[in-house]
């Protein structure tokens, strides 16, 4: 039987998903067969698995921690809001339901034997499960109905970390109360703190540790982990993106640097597509959701939309969506990601009210495209060749719509299958491949287009991420108190 740790936080966003990577990296260091799970993860941003299985994006990075390829048994459920109150339910890795929250919870029972049965599987092929939770364990008016915290640690009988964001501020209200508001048995659960995002002297920190431990009747600090800048690792929390997104001022690049725009939809989806630009020196990536900040950039990105019709007359209504066609019109070359390259195209085509509303809607005309939606979700992921150069690419597919192109229009890629995907005409492509700039040679062409005066064979976006899982683990082994967390977890 596998062991177990559970990482629980406070709130969202702090830390859980990078702890959990962390660590899975540190066992496998030692040479222990460790996988990641969480059993429901709500996220926009996901990644379509070798066997065609949708989860989540954490999930993904945290099994490239773990040197193992990901799997559907990593996150049984996810959740891609469709709006405030309502989600699209990806269940073992297909699209299952769309549900408001209330009838969401009606369907734990069935969730629930998802969740089980794959933590079954995990244990029978791996050594140690390192499980995160969401949010936080202590969301009273939701607990009786919560399938990823502690319903999970019970079940398991899984020792758990429960982790605090220092930066926030009120690190001990959020350890102590969080605790103080679990039941009985939930509480004995708890086997230690960690305190992430961490700037100053710990030593000023050590009396609050001291009077926690003591209000707490024993439960340790297991480590004081110290704020890490610029982490090189996809995110899937919006509130990350939040952070990201251009001000009014704007985020202008510095003198010389290739200035690439990406639009900020109320949607966006997969917008970890765009890490690998900024992976490149000489490259800056700008979030934009006005036309206040838009400027006049390099390159224009629409990225993937969950509710591709609705972000397209978003942008057109704020004035978005004229300023792509003027740019383009100018010169600037724009491309489109899945949602983004349907909204590039002609004209989309709801009749059956997929995503709401039935009609057939106009795109922004600058690619030869018409979509059609369908009921049917693609979830593939493969290999393809450009054709404009004859290299490969690896990506990955995730959408509803089927996109028919003009018969003399060119394509961007050739599938492993021999048909063609995407469009290019002139300085304008699209494409439904998510992870195309993941490939060095792919992106650093685009680049060169643009102007970039890089080399094509700098360091790869592969061994770039290595690079940041391994100064991630090392961070956290030397913050945490690694032989009191084996003695936790009974190794």
């Amino acid at each position: 039987m596998a062991k177990t740790l559970m990482i629980q936080g406070t709130s969202s966003n702090v830390g859980k998903s990078f702890l959990t990577a962390a660590l899975c990296r540190i066992f496998y260091r030692r040479g222990i067969n460790v996988v990641p799970f969480k059993a429901q993860n709500m996220a926009l941003n996901s990644f379509v698995t070798p066997e065609g299985d949708e989860i989540g994006r954490a999930q993904v990075v945290q099994a490239q921690a773990a040197c193992i390829a990901p799997h559907v048994d990593m996150n049984p459920v996810l959740l891609k809001p469709e709006a405030d109150a309502q989600s699209q339910v990806v269940l073992m890795g297909k699209a299952w339901k769309s549900l408001p929250a209330g009838e969401y919870y009606k369907e734990r029972s069935e969730l629930w034997g998802a969740v089980t049965a794959s933590l079954e599987r995990l244990d029978k092929k791996h050594d140690l499960i390192i499980i995160e939770g969401a949010g936080s364990p202590a969301e009273i008016n939701l607990k009786k109905h919560e399938i990823v915290n502690m319903r999970v640690a019970r079940h398991l009988n899984a020792p758990v970390l429960l982790a605090g964001d220092i930066d926030r501020g009120g690190i001990f209200a959020q350890l102590y109360g969080t605790l103080e508001l679990l039941e009985p048995e939930e509480r004995e659960l708890i086997k230690g703190f960690v305190i992430n995002k961490f700037r100053g002297d710990v030593k000023l920190l050590q009396p609050g540790i001291d009077m926690l431990t003591e209000l707490t009747k024993g439960v340790p600090t297991l480590g004081v982990v110290p704020y890490i800048r610029d982490i090189f690792l996809a995110q899937e929390d919006s509130v990350f993106l939040d952070e990201q997104t251009a001000s009014e001022s704007g985020n202008a690049a510095s003198e010389g640097d290739l200035d690439i725009v990406v639009i900020r939809l109320p949607h966006i989806s997969n917008y970890d597509d765009f890490d690998p630009l900024q992976h490149e020196d000489g490259v800056n990536v700008r979030f934009v959701d006005s036309v206040k900040t838009l400027g006049m950039p390099d390159a224009v990105i629409v990225p993937g939309s969950k509710t591709t019709i609705e972000d397209l007359s978003r942008i057109k209504d704020c004035g978005l969506a004229d300023m792509i066609k003027g740019l383009s019109r100018a010169g600037v070359p724009v491309c489109g990601i899945c949602g983004g390259y349907q909204m590039l195209g002609r004209t989309i085509d709801d009749s059956k009210g997929i995503e709401g509303r039935a009609g057939r809607f106009e795109g922004l005309g600058l690619l030869p495209v018409e979509t059609v939606f369908e009921h049917s979700k693609e979830t593939v992921a493969g290999t393809a060749e450009i054709c404009s150069t004859g290299g490969e690419v690896q990506g990955y597919e995730i959408h509803m719509g089927r996109s028919i192109v003009d018969s003399d229009a060119s394509p961007l890629l050739k599938k492993s299958d021999g048909s063609f995907e995407g469009c290019v005409s002139g300085m304008v492509w699209g494409t439904y491949f998510h992870g195309v700039f993941d490939n060095d040679e792919f992106r650093r062409e685009w680049l060169q287009k643009l102007g970039w005066k890089g080399s094509l064979s700098g360091r790869s976006f592969f061994n770039r991420r290595e690079e940041e899982l391994e100064r991630l683990a090392d961070q956290f082994e030397q913050a945490l108190d690694i032989r009191l967390l084996d003695k936790i977890i009974g190794l």
